[in-house]
């Protein structure tokens, strides 16, 4: 029940503790305006996605307890076009406990309760707070307990949140495998320990990085998996109680219905509870991709580095001036961005490896944090890669005449000539190449060690970029071991 203090623009109203201010205008209810007083802490609140998913299964749960026969019709449908209003957007300004917050995610569930219940209540024609048309945790919570519903809603928003990732991250694999194709007749000294070595096509590096981000897509399929399984009507412990099996069964196939997912009732309701498991391997999922991504934006910053000092063996996208003091620099804008992303979500990883193993028993209380580490690394790698993809990768040059040059140049190019003339000849070539600049194949000519025409095969750099011994078959000249080329 609640009291109007319209000169204060208040209302007054009680829990179990007591009465409370609540302002006027708040679709909010008392027990989340303690929240925001006990929790003034990032002014960080649930995440857009996080609130979708928890209207999603505040209208599951009316839906439910209408076609059980246990809440009113009237109630129900009142809930229910309230639960659209938030998934469309709206009252979103409403969700303002913060994201640290009391264990368990309660405030964000009663949070939750009130809103919907406050808004159904105008809709049915009564006031805010007038809780005797629809209550927050008789009505709006019905069979329901914050131990059961927000991990529910945490799943259901990872779900959600993850098939958001999947075409961003599909999108990036195409992008590099299109330059792949683009790049694929253009050979470049390839390099290990940032040492120079045997040559490699610039389209191959590209396509391999198309490849890596194939493999992160079928991994966070993978542990989408997961996350279909749902503890809802689990209540309090996992034991179910206060909530019928017809609701239990009910909420997993509404939930699969309002989401179009394959969501499911657990094996074991208490299990589910208890362990944070499948957010661990979410985040360990995107601990890879970002690793993977880290990886690639390094390479292509060092690819493109220079322009006359570096690599600059490919040219990216110029974004915007790159120095407020060098008139004309441009930087690796996108990657740097990106570089910055992955290490957010690095760091978000380690909390949700810290927070999983913080359960006791039968309910693990770190769940808001989880679920906020867990939803920021997946929102801002979407955008990230979104960004990434449109304003670098698809833009991305290359420097033709520098790939050629370090191919030709780099003295690893005697590696082609070990099964011929034997590895320790081939290194004194080397040597002599790196110390002197000369052309190795002048240097071969000069020590008289194979035929001319034999050499220019041998020492082609595409011939390097594929399996095999370079020239063999086409040579004169006899592989180390065998009595005739290509024998």
């Amino acid at each position: 029940m609640s009291e109007n203090n319209t000169q204060m623009e208040i209302r007054i109203e009680h829990d179990s503790l007591g009465d409370k201010a609540v302002p006027a205008s708040a679709l909010w209810g008392v027990q989340t305006q303690r929240a925001v007083e006990n929790y003034p802490v990032s002014g960080m609140h649930a995440h857009p996605t996080m609130i979708r998913a928890t209207a999603l299964v505040k209208k599951a749960a009316a839906i439910t307890n209408r076609d059980t026969g246990r809440l009113d019709a009237r109630i129900a449908n009142a809930i229910i076009q309230a639960a659209d209003e938030v998934l469309a957007g709206q009252w979103h300004d409403q969700f303002v406990v913060d994201v640290y917050q009391a264990g368990a995610g309660t405030s964000h569930n009663m949070n939750a309760n009130e809103v919907l219940a406050n808004r159904a209540i105008e809709i049915l024609g009564g006031r805010r707070g007038e809780y005797r048309l629809v209550h927050p945790n008789d009505h709006v919570n019905m069979a329901q307990s914050t131990n059961d519903t927000f991990p529910t809603a945490m799943r259901v928003a990872t779900v959600l949140a993850i098939n958001e990732l999947l075409p961003a991250l599909e999108a990036l694999a195409a992008a590099f495998e299109e330059r792949g194709v683009a790049f694929d007749d253009i050979v470049k000294s390839g390099r290990t320990h940032l040492q120079d070595a045997t040559p490699v096509r610039l389209g191959q590096e590209f396509a391999a990085y198309g490849l890596t981000l194939r493999r992160d897509v079928d991994r966070m399929r993978h542990v989408r998996e997961t996350l279909y399984e749902l503890n809802v009507g689990g209540t309090a412990v996992g034991t179910g109680l206060n909530a019928e099996p017809a609701y239990i069964t009910g909420m997993a196939r509404v939930l699969g219905e309002l989401t179009g997912q394959p969501f499911h009732n657990a094996t074991s309701l208490t299990q589910i509870a208890q362990s944070m498991a499948s957010f661990v391997e979410v985040s360990g999922a995107l601990r890879v991709l970002a690793t993977d991504l880290t990886k690639i934006a390094n390479d292509l910053r060092l690819l493109a580095s220079g322009p006359a000092t570096g690599f600059y063996e490919i040219v990216l996208p110029a974004v915007q001036p790159g120095s407020s003091i060098m008139p004309g620099k441009v930087n690796p804008s996108m990657a740097e961005m990106l570089n910055m992303i992955c290490f957010q979500v690095l760091g978000n990883d380690t909390c949700v490896a810290f927070a999983a193993q913080a359960g006791q028993l039968e309910l693990n209380v770190m769940m808001p944090v989880i679920i906020h580490n867990v939803l920021q690394s997946l929102t801002i790698l979407t955008h990230g890669m979104e960004t990434f993809t449109t304003r670098c990768v698809t833009g991305i040059q290359a420097n033709r005449e520098r790939c050629e040059e370090y191919a030709f140049k780099s003295a690893s190019l005697v590696t082609a000539l070990a099964p011929y003339i034997g590895y320790e000849a081939s290194a004194a070539i080397a040597k002599e190449q790196v110390a002197t600049g000369r052309d190795i194949r002048d240097i071969v000519r000069e020590k008289n060690l194979l035929p001319e025409a034999d050499l220019a095969i041998i020492l082609e750099p595409r011939a390097m970029t594929e399996p095999g011994i370079a020239g063999q078959g086409r040579t004169q000249t006899p592989v180390l071991g065998h009595t005739s080329a290509g024998g």
